[in-house]
């Protein structure tokens, strides 16, 4: 039997907690972070969830690979945000998709991307729909809809071991590529924390952020060419380990979101399979003295595949830490290479820093437990909502002579917001992934939430953050991609002469404006 994905959160149907479970889970939760209610709701049911008729229906030739049934809209109609989350939990389903298709060859695609094109729709393109900007959501300007979901392009078709790379559909989920490059004793060792249900095409298109805290960090460090397919045809770029002719035809689609074409595939760098690791936690007093080991890290060349720094708060609530300490999770890996000089040069380093260090493995003890923690995330994020606590995170990137002010910026503002919006609550920072010229903090807010108005509570608490950081010279984000809900700042930071470029050449690519109207740009 295949298991469905829930319509409204994350993971799948069968693994919704009993109510019995979820009150037990919220009791402690509550009692660990001292606000939320162990009275936990339920989601609507998907029966009782009413959406308008479908504006729109396929051709009899398509009928086979697209539905309009209730739980495709509802699944498509959103990514996996809190704001996302807290309204299909509520029923609520503003933008639903009229059709959803689910081609599962190039062929496939090109017949519904004509016909949605020819019908006068929109279409937005869906990987993992674990889009926490906006991205997948169809709200446009009144068209009818059409979601193309690529989930069924999800092979390896190619893997060029001479050259370390393989050519991979665009659909294939984490864990499907993963698996099927596991046969080859090859890696692409792209994890991002939706890895579960993300897929190439989406990193590409996002320019999702990876397993790899240094050096490798973006999927733009893991791509040779892409392949996709735009309404004025297909553009593929040459398969090249670098090429300094012109502008990146590669680059101009990875982050493009799904503006300008339905990405199907890509030749991507792939590695052998470490089989040597080490790990640490190292703690230090303050996290302004982790940030200077982390600097230092970021710039001796030793590139760690882990080196997140995580504040004492954000440690205790996860259970990584006493509260009293940040703490710096420091890995290394290679397939063939003894890694433990790199992680004792590492630890140095550190104590340079006031750095202390406790050695564990990878399964066990401080390092272990904020991994659990990290995977386990997305799925508490659905306890969050039940029991009434607001959950969010924003992320950016500073260069390291402005860290330390900017810093200060953002929690200073961020937290008087919190209180002013939520009564109480907490905002906490850890690094995802560091260069020598800066660090990619990420914060997470954890509030009670008042039931009814946790959109508007978060929508306050996001503004106030993201002015903060567009004020204080930081990007409007790091990895998670633009998306809707990023567009306002997003038009603050780019270079206006930059917006115009866009928008020809979306307007040369897809004359119509049907692709995912409202990300990025305006047609």
């Amino acid at each position: 039997m295949t298991r469905r994905l829930k319509h409204w959160g994350w993971g799948f149907e069968d693994e919704q907690p009993s109510p019995a479970d979820l009150r037990a889970a919220a009791e402690g939760i509550a009692a660990h972070l001292g606000f939320g209610s162990p009275e936990v709701e339920q989601p609507v049911a998907l029966e009782e969830i009413e959406l308008p008729q479908p504006r729109l229906s396929p051709p009899v030739e398509l009928e086979g690979i697209c539905s309009s049934s209730t739980y495709e809209r509802c699944l498509h109609s959103y990514g996996r945000s809190y704001s996302d989350i807290v309204k299909a939990f509520r029923g609520r389903f503003d933008h639903p998709p009229d059709v959803v298709a689910h081609p599962s060859d190039e062929a496939e695609l090109e017949a519904v991307l004509d016909w949605a094109l020819n019908a006068g729709a929109a279409v937005v393109p869906f990987g993992g729909g674990t889009s926490v900007v906006g991205g997948v959501e169809a709200r446009v300007d009144g068209r009818p809809v059409v979601t193309i979901d690529v989930k069924g392009l999800d092979r390896v078709l190619e893997v060029d071991t001479a050259s370390m790379a393989a050519r991979i559909q665009a659909g294939a989920t984490g864990p499907g590529l993963e698996h099927q490059l596991a046969e080859h004793g090859l890696t692409l060792r792209h994890f991002p924390q939706s890895f579960q249900f993300s897929t190439l095409g989406g990193w590409i298109a996002t320019r999702a952020g990876g397993h790899f805290a240094t050096l490798y960090t973006h999927i733009d460090d893991l791509v040779e060419s892409v392949r996709a397919l735009t309404p004025s045809g297909w553009w593929e770029s040459r398969r090249l380990p670098g090429s300094g002719a012109g502008v990146s035809p590669d680059r101009m689609l990875i982050g493009s979101e799904g503006i300008l074409g339905v990405i199907t595939e890509a030749w991507v760098r792939v590695r052998p399979r470490p089989g040597r690791r080490s790990s640490a936690a190292v703690l230090f007093d303050d996290f302004s003295s982790g940030a200077s080991a982390v600097r230092a890290l970021a710039q001796s060349g030793l590139h760690p595949a882990n080196c997140r720094l995580i504040d004492a708060l954000e440690a205790r609530t996860t259970g990584a830490g006493d509260g009293d300490h940040a703490v710096l999770v420091i890995g290394f890996e290679s397939a063939d290479q003894d890694v433990e000089p790199w992680m004792s040069r590492a630890l140095e380093l550190s104590g340079d820093h006031g750095g202390k260090w406790q050695r564990r493995g990878d399964r066990g003890g401080t390092v272990g437990t904020w991994r659990d923690a990290f995977l386990r995330a997305p799925y508490l994020r659905d306890t969050f909502v039940a029991m009434g606590v607001l959950s969010e995170t924003f992320e950016t990137a500073i260069t390291w002579d402005r860290f330390e002010a900017f810093h200060e910026a953002v929690l200073t503002s961020v937290r008087r917001a919190v209180r002013e919006v939520c009564g109480s609550g907490s905002v906490t920072c850890r690094f995802t992934h560091v260069y020598p010229d800066g660090p990619a903090p990420y914060y997470t807010i954890l509030a009670p939430a008042r039931r009814g108005e946790e959109l508007d509570q978060w929508a306050q608490i996001k503004k106030v953050a993201s002015d903060e950081v567009i004020a204080a010279g930081g990007t409007i984000t790091h990895h998670h991609a633009v998306g809707r809900d990023h567009r306002p700042w997003y038009d603050r930071q780019r270079p206006d002469q930059f917006a115009e470029a866009l928008r020809a050449a979306k307007a040369a690519l897809d004359p119509s404006g049907a692709l995912n109207p409202g990300v990025l740009i305006d047609p």
